[in-house]
């Protein structure tokens, strides 16, 4: 009991130990409202319970805090990035650890971004995260604690929450699982499956495991190539999941949820030529989908360029000519290196 994480706990959770401790059960309903309502950090806030709870759940529980320890703005006001220490968490750490959350600002609202992982251990070889290696998965008051720190920021809930910060989502199942169930629940943030998105690499049994979760959230497949040749040089989880198999998963998933998004990086000279977009469209076939092109970000220890303006568009071209649905995203928090791993690469060194 001493160490209790109190923000990854269910509300069942908690009434247990207010059972456990003498304490009548609505304290329990008082406390996760505080937590994922009010987005208390600390017990000193929940001013509705008794100075002796709050003096007694200091000492047998802990609450994951989020240190900022640095937050940067895109010039155009459209995208905030938060380094986060996790540093003497009472929990877990004695030891810095910095994670990133992404906020962004689109037409229909912000979104947050949140990261499951500190590092990552999929090796992706266009990507920041990995570069050094998975530190240990966070738990899901960890990853709830993003979202509420970037809401406290700006004065406001956010409506979306993309899990596509560091880290693997279904590398870190059920503390990704956990963490969307009390994000979820009407008595907390209450933010409805259909506003969140998470990404994958391609952990194929988790996909099916997935699809057998009672959520509507939207899944985005990290796909980045129309075959094994390709992908395997740029993601090293296809060399145990090959693309078949994966988007064999894709499609279990689509049929029984909802559609599948494919998130595909445009690297110049090495998946974006016309013969790709046309063998990508065959791949697609049948599949309920759509496919999000993203440009490379700049990763200096990678050398890896972006596809230009007009090859990307001419991909999507051919995708949609076959029938795909397909946007381009657009860039957002290049000058405040907003992708996954960067700033967090950058404070380490």
């Amino acid at each position: 009991m001493n160490n209790f994480d109190m923000r990854s706990a269910s509300l069942a959770e908690i009434t247990q130990l207010m059972h456990e401790i003498g304490e009548k059960p609505y304290r329990a309903g008082q406390i996760f409202g505080w937590l994922h309502e009010k987005f208390a950090t600390g017990y000193d806030e929940m001013t509705n319970l008794p100075a002796a709870l709050r003096a007694k759940l200091a000492q047998i529980s802990g609450i994951s805090p989020m240190e900022c320890v640095r937050l940067q703005k895109s010039s155009d006001n459209a995208t905030r990035k938060y380094l986060f220490n996790l540093q003497n968490n009472g929990i877990i750490d004695s030891k810095e650890l910095y994670i990133e959350t992404v906020l962004m600002k689109y037409r229909h609202g912000f979104s947050v971004c949140v990261s499951s992982q500190a590092g990552c251990r999929m090796g992706c070889d266009f990507c920041a995260s990995g570069l050094t290696g998975l530190d240990r998965n966070l738990t899901a008051g960890e990853i709830a604690a993003q979202y509420y720190a970037v809401c406290r920021d700006i004065g406001q809930r956010v409506g979306n929450i993309v899990i596509m910060g560091s880290g693997e989502p279904l590398d870190n199942y059920d503390n990704v699982m956990r963490f969307i169930s009390l994000i979820s629940d009407e008595k907390g943030a209450n933010v409805g499956a259909r506003h969140i998105t998470m990404s994958t690499c391609g952990i194929v049994p988790r996909i099916y495991d997935l699809a057998k979760e009672n959520l509507q959230i939207t899944l985005a497949v990290s796909l980045n190539a129309p075959n094994d040749q390709i992908r395997r040089k740029l993601m090293p989880i296809a060399r145990k999941y090959d693309i078949d198999a994966l988007l064999a998963a894709c499609r279990a998933y689509a049929d029984a949820k909802r559609r599948i998004s494919f998130e595909y990086i445009m690297i110049d000279g090495v998946n974006d030529s016309e013969g790709n977009a046309k063998e990508l469209a065959r791949r697609l076939e049948g599949i309920k989908c759509h496919v999000n092109l993203i440009g490379a970000n700049k990763v200096p220890e990678k050398g890896y360029n972006r596809s230009n303006a007009a090859v990307m568009a001419r991909f999507a071209e051919i995708l949609e000519k076959n029938g795909v649905d397909v946007t381009m995203r657009r860039e957002m928090g290049g000058d405040i290196s907003a992708a996954c791993g960067q700033l967090r690469n950058e404070y380490r060194q």
